[in-house]
């Protein structure tokens, strides 16, 4: 199946966040009107498009039709994402290399801040942000010299709250807008032509020991699959501390690259998500797409 992805060198910023704009529309549509199980043509209407411009705007954006993509967020789906979830975390993927399921991945080398670095609230660490056209909306692109450091998404008008909610994460670091630098990195993450094995993204994580074992993991787990709070729990050691893998995973400072939204409810549900349930589910059908799971 053909999968064709949006550059920023391609398309302009306003259709990227235009297209964003109707998917989320879309889905609100259908998450509050499910039981009716609505046709497409209620979908576009809802929407303000036409039928066609709706087929031709999920072909473009996610490489999928409207009701392949509908069908990508399924429960039955979302269960076949989870199939030996315990076993793909058990795998190890070293950078550089790729199993089956990292054919469309997106490849990142990481490292840790000390404890001593995070307990101060980041004092002393100059980080660079922006907000960029993402194929989830705006992306706040927060980087350090070392590397991404934060990754948030804001709808339109909502950028304010999005930046201090990344500010409230390192309350004493020194925060500067720097767009033409955070552009960079917004390109490597969602210009799919510059996710290359042998040029990782550097990531850095900033959290507790607990937090960055978490964040860790959920790195283990490839697009196209997903896993739950107890397997990560067990994958750590700590068979019982699901609620605190839940906390770990909602405090995520880098979503999409870590991918929390791939962490699902043991029966399938898709819960929990920081940037917005709608977001999540648009994530985990544009990801169905690309790796033509459906």
């Amino acid at each position: 199946m053909e999968t064709p992805m949006r550059s920023p060198d391609r398309f302009s910023a306003a259709t990227t966040l235009d297209d964003y704009d109707v998917v989320r529309s879309a889905l609100q549509f259908i998450t509050e009107n499910w039981r009716a199980q609505p046709e497409v043509e209620a979908i576009a209407h809802s929407c303000g498009v036409t039928p066609d411009e709706l087929h031709h705007l999920f072909r473009r954006w996610a490489g999928l039709t409207p009701m392949a993509f509908l069908q990508a967020l399924t429960i039955d789906h979302a269960r076949a994402l989870l199939r030996d979830s315990a076993s793909v975390l058990d795998a190890s993927y070293e950078v550089g290399l790729s199993g089956p399921g990292r054919l469309h991945d997106l490849f990142v080398s990481h490292e840790a801040m000390s404890p001593g670095e995070w307990k101060t609230g980041g004092e002393g660490l100059t980080m660079s942000y922006g907000f960029h056209p993402s194929q989830f909306g705006t992306a706040l692109v927060v980087g350090t010299e070392r590397g991404l450091a934060g990754l948030g998404f804001a709808d339109q008008g909502e950028e304010k709250a999005a930046l201090e909610d990344m500010q409230r994460r390192w309350p004493r670091a020194n925060l500067i807008e720097n767009s033409a630098q955070t552009a960079i990195l917004a390109r490597r993450i969602f210009d799919q032509s510059m996710w290359k094995k042998d040029e990782p993204l550097r990531v850095v994580l900033i959290g507790t020991d607990f937090e960055v074992r978490v964040w860790e993991t959920l790195l283990g787990i490839p697009m196209g699959r997903a896993s739950t709070y107890s397997d990560i729990a067990k994958k750590l050691g700590k068979p019982k501390a699901a609620r605190a893998v839940g906390a770990a995973v909602g405090k995520n400072p880098i979503s999409f690259v870590v991918p929390c939204h791939r962490v699902l409810g043991k029966s399938g549900d898709i819960t929990g998500y920081h940037w917005g349930l709608t977001r999540k589910r648009a994530m985990l059908g544009w990801e169905a797409g690309q790796t033509a799971a459906v």
